[in-house]
């Protein structure tokens, strides 16, 4: 079994505050170990399911040469694989080769949720919500998506309350979720200890990948409209003259394709 492990940050038990995602302080620096303990748990549940491949891309976006480079490798359990990225959904490869399912550990709810911890979707500053056909997704929907147009179902997803049943709402209830925090708003909540959410996660991955044909892979719809709205017109001007976008409105565009994938690529890149 071939699993890929596709990871966030702002979802991981202990982190509540930007200043442990990024910047290189000795909060983030904490915040990165707190984050490959997470993955840790579940490369290990993957393994005790019977994976015999386990990939891990960090999608957490840090800033600077910390982006999409977060995890702490000395720290990350040997029997995975890890990939760096330039680009968010770059990395394509194993998922094209064929693996059995995804995991999302340590995912965040989209801007604009309530009580979702460091809620965003792509940036913070610059985008207000995002649709596939008309459905209302956030970065759990970008991974999702990314994944289904390969034929790969996502199965676990961890992180707030909030991002849960944003996922569980999308993808269905087949989908295990674990639950490490409920927020209390955007940069607070009550937590499990690290050590009780990684049992968790261990113990949820173990379950989820037990069945396989729990949940199909996630497929917004052929032909496929993606809609963004941004929070001011100057941040829509950064995307107005990319391949194919067309503005709609002063802070709103729509970019279209046969599919999901050819849509977002052909702008997002």
């Amino acid at each position: 079994m071939r699993v890929h492990v596709i990871s966030d940050m702002e979802g991981v038990a202990g982190i509540v505050k930007w200043g442990q995602t990024g910047g290189d302080s000795k909060l983030y620096q904490e915040g990165r170990v707190l984050y490959t303990e997470e993955i840790n748990a579940a490369v290990r549940g993957a393994k005790a399911a019977g994976a015999t491949e386990i990939v891990v891309m960090d999608c957490h976006g840090a800033g600077g040469d910390y982006t999409f480079n977060s995890l702490v490798p000395d720290l990350l359990d040997p029997d995975c694989e890890y990939v760096v990225q330039s680009e968010w959904t770059e990395y394509t490869a194993f998922l094209e080769e064929g693996c059995d399912a995804a995991l999302f550990v340590g995912m965040h709810a989209m801007a604009g949720s309530e009580s979702g911890v460091l809620s965003h979707t792509v940036s913070g500053q610059a985008w207000q919500n995002l649709r596939f056909n008309g459905t209302l997704v956030g970065e759990t929907g970008i991974n999702a998506a990314l994944c289904g147009h390969f034929g790969v179902p996502v199965l676990l997803v961890t992180g707030d309350r909030a991002v849960c049943e944003e996922a569980r709402a999308l993808l269905g209830d087949g989908l295990t979720t674990v639950e490490v925090k409920t927020g209390l708003g955007r940069f607070s909540a009550r937590m499990k200890t690290p050590q009780r959410a990684r049992a968790l996660i261990e113990d949820g991955t173990r379950r989820a990948l037990a069945d396989l044909s729990a949940v199909a892979p996630y497929d917004p719809g052929r032909p496929c409209e993606i809609e963004i709205d941004f929070t001011s017109p100057d941040r829509l001007q950064e995307y107005a003259n990319r391949k194919g976008v067309e503005v709609v409105s002063p802070r709103t565009i729509v970019v279209r394709g046969d599919d999901w994938w050819s849509a977002w690529s052909g702008f997002f890149f």
